[in-house]
């Protein structure tokens, strides 16, 4: 079982790399963004899966053990084979996963390619309790304690405005990523910055 690897990225397509680890040509399909991300002639580590199938040995990568975890997971899923779940994993991160498992929402996985009705149900409904739902603070900055509460507070002024508590938490956690760290500290100003960007969809959001 090839679990990592660690080489020289020495061709980069759509959604794989070829990796060289000691002088071999690893052929590793990855996730979408990972394969934007990757150049060519650069060190790159990856957490592997390795497919063995009768006719073919498939190799598949990714930046994170979370990512990996999560592919594992969607692999247990009745329907759903390892290029449908580098396929959610092109679409969607792990903390946008969680979310929907937890919110029993299938909307995020029938948006993906590939994915029927019926098998971004199971998902939903296999996946549940097997992964951790994110916390509010999932779009902090590391160290920043202070973000949390005030993430909180902004999410609970959003709930109050009639966003539904799932729409406020999302927009709330992107702001934050997307704030200064003054802007992040501050409930005024981080209320501001999430109205601003949820302003457009507010007739879509509420009650969503």
């Amino acid at each position: 079982m090839i679990s990592s690897l660690r080489g020289t990225t020495v061709h980069v397509d759509s959604d794989s790399l070829v990796v060289e680890v000691g002088g071999v040509g690893l052929s590793v399909a990855v996730p979408v963004q990972l394969a934007r991300s990757a150049r060519t002639g650069e060190p790159i580590a990856l957490h592997t899966s390795l497919i063995v199938r009768e006719d073919a040995l498939s190799l598949f990568g990714f930046e994170t053990r979370e990512e990996l975890a999560v592919f594992s997971l969607l692999l247990g899923v009745t329907g759903v084979g390892p290029k449908s779940a580098l396929g959610v994993l092109s679409s969607l991160t792990v903390p946008q996963i969680a979310q929907a498992v937890s919110d029993d929402d299938d909307a995020p996985f029938r948006r993906v390619s590939g994915i029927g009705p019926k098998t971004a149900k199971l998902i939903v409904v296999q996946l549940a309790g097997k992964i951790e739902p994110p916390r509010v603070s999932t779009g902090a900055r590391p160290g920043g304690a202070g973000h949390s509460t005030v993430s909180v507070q902004v999410v609970q002024a959003l709930v109050g405005l009639g966003w539904s508590e799932r729409v406020a938490t999302e927009a709330v956690a992107l702001s934050v990523e997307k704030a200064s760290d003054t802007d992040a500290s501050s409930v005024p100003a981080l209320l501001r910055v999430t109205l601003a960007a949820l302003g457009p969809a507010r007739k879509e959001s509420v009650g969503g």
